[in-house]
């Protein structure tokens, strides 16, 4: 019995389980099956709902097409219409156009006709007129063989007869026509650049101040040159070689001379010689220490002269070393008068005429300073200080009124603004007036006896004067080969021949004197 339910304990749950899992295995077999007869139904409802809805929609566009083909049909209905109606405008305009054509097509061939009967008119009328005109040319021919006869003249003999005397006439007219122009317009101009000038220097004066081209060095003895020689010339040896300077040490008392063609190296000779002589050593080791400290001076000098030059005249922006060439012009000379003082005269000169002119004060000012840079430089470098000064500017990129004023400030080149025009009168003004400059005697009878010559060259002038230093020219002409209207003429030659062939200061003026007398003695 205990065995019996113990075997019972046994199997009763193994039966459970297999219970359980016959349970469980229908359940897993069942619900699918449900499950899809299920979703048939749900399926075949769906599809009748969408039977039917297709079917209604299926009506409304069916309805839909009919109303939009009826709209359409209306549409192009309108369009036909409009369009056949268009068609008969249009046929009414081309008819009315037509009309309009056939009137003009009638008057035009109206006028045609009228024009083919005035064609034939004057056609009549020119065969009568070239009738007309052969018969008179006839008579003329008749009358001008006659005068031919009378006079004893050719027809081409009386022409160039006739030209010649309209021609002498017209040329004595356009001539003095001209002269009253000319002289109307110089007095002008000479009036305007009179008071411009005028103006100028008045607000404007400076010191005349002469430099020489050789420095002078005084000594507190002669017993110093002996020193400055040195044992065997060695001392004057140091100075000349250092310096690059010749010392001419002659009979004159008290006093050494340096000569040298460039001024920078003369400036430290002289301030060599002037501290070597205060300082009492002289020897070669003391003489290169003095004339290296003079170098320093002369170019801490020039440097501060460029500054105080650019600061004075107000102008801005000049390159630094481009202001150290213009300081180098404190120590150059131009027939005596200082570079340096001669180009700030001439900045000061263009910037007042360039004020009064309403013109750029400042840009007039650099152009009038910068004119002449180039003879800072044209003693060490081979070229007229017109080229070396147009290459500086170039170099330090001056403005193009400036390099264009430097050029032609001597009339190597035309100048292109007023303001170059303004540095030429400015130059000549500065170089011209009285006492600025020097001129070597030789130099001067060259222009006077080139003066002359020139006016000795044409026919008619028995004698010619150089009055005021070679500033007046008067010429004497024999009245019966000159007479007005050719006196005049000569002093316009003789004034571009001038200009052309000749190089001189300031201006000259040319007068041409003609005087006839009739002279009679009563006995």
């Amino acid at each position: 019995m205990i065995v019996l339910v113990e075997a019972m304990q046994v199997v009763l749950p193994i039966l459970c389980g297999v219970a359980g899992l016959l349970v469980g295995a229908a359940i897993v077999l069942f619900i699918p099956a449900f499950k899809k007869a299920r979703s048939n139904k749900t399926a075949q409802k769906i599809i009748r709902d969408a039977e039917i809805k297709a079917e209604h929609i299926t009506k409304n566009a069916q309805l839909d097409g009919k109303q939009a083909v009826y709209e359409m049909k209306q549409e192009a209905n309108k369009e036909i219409h409009e369009r056949k109606q268009e068609v008969v405008n249009q046929e009414n305009k081309l008819s009315q156009r037509e009309q309009n054509i056939d009137r003009r097509d009638a008057a035009l061939l109206q006028k045609e006709t009228a024009l083919e009967q005035k064609n034939e008119t004057l056609t009549r009328r020119l065969k009568d007129v070239d009738k007309k005109e052969a018969d008179l040319q006839e008579k003329i021919d008749s009358i001008i063989v006659e005068l031919e006869k009378v006079a004893q003249m050719s027809t081409q003999e009386a022409k160039d007869e006739l030209m010649d005397r309209v021609e002498s006439k017209i040329s004595q007219e356009i001539a003095a026509y001209i002269k009253n122009k000319e002289d109307e317009a110089k007095e002008t101009a000479d009036e305007k650049a009179k008071e411009l000038l005028g103006m100028a220097c008045a607000k404007f004066a400076q010191e005349v101040t002469m430099d020489k081209t050789v420095s002078v060095v005084a000594l507190p003895s002669d017993e110093m040159k002996g020193r400055i020689i040195g044992r065997e010339g060695r001392n004057i040896r140091t100075i000349e070689q250092l310096c690059g300077v010749d010392l001419i040490i002659d009979d004159t008392p008290e006093v050494i001379t340096v000569s040298c063609f460039n001024p920078i190296r003369r400036e430290v000779a002289r301030m060599s010689l002037e501290a070597l002589i205060k300082d009492g050593r002289i020897q070669p080791g003391r003489i290169e220490e003095i004339v290296e400290k003079s170098k320093r001076e002369v170019e801490e000098s020039i440097h501060k002269t460029g500054q105080e030059i650019a600061f004075k005249l107000g102008l801005p922006k000049i390159n630094k070393e481009l202001l150290d060439y213009v300081g180098r012009l404190k120590y150059r000379t131009s027939y005596g008068q200082n570079a340096l003082e001669h180009s700030v005269e001439v900045a000061y000169l263009t910037g007042m005429m360039a004020a009064e002119l309403g013109l750029d004060q400042n840009l007039a000012k650099r152009a009038g300073l910068l004119h002449d840079i180039g003879k800072a430089v044209d003693f060490e470098v081979e070229g007229s200080h017109v080229e070396l000064g147009s290459r500086l500017a170039k170099k330090y990129g001056e403005p193009e009124v400036v390099i264009n004023s430097i050029e032609s400030h001597h009339g190597d080149v035309p100048a292109k603004s007023i303001i170059a025009n303004l540095v030429q009168a400015a130059d000549t003004l500065s170089a011209a007036r009285p006492g600025a400059r020097s001129e070597m005697l030789e130099n001067y009878i060259k222009r006077i006896e080139q003066l002359e010559e020139i006016c000795k060259s044409y026919d008619g002038v028995y004698q010619s004067y150089a009055l005021q230093s070679g500033r007046e020219l008067r010429v004497m002409v024999v009245p019966d080969k000159i007479d007005d209207i050719g006196a005049f003429r000569l002093a316009r030659e003789i004034k571009e021949r001038i200009e052309n062939e000749m190089t001189y200061p300031g201006q000259i003026k040319v007068s041409v004197i003609r005087e006839y007398r009739a002279v009679e003695t009563a006995k």
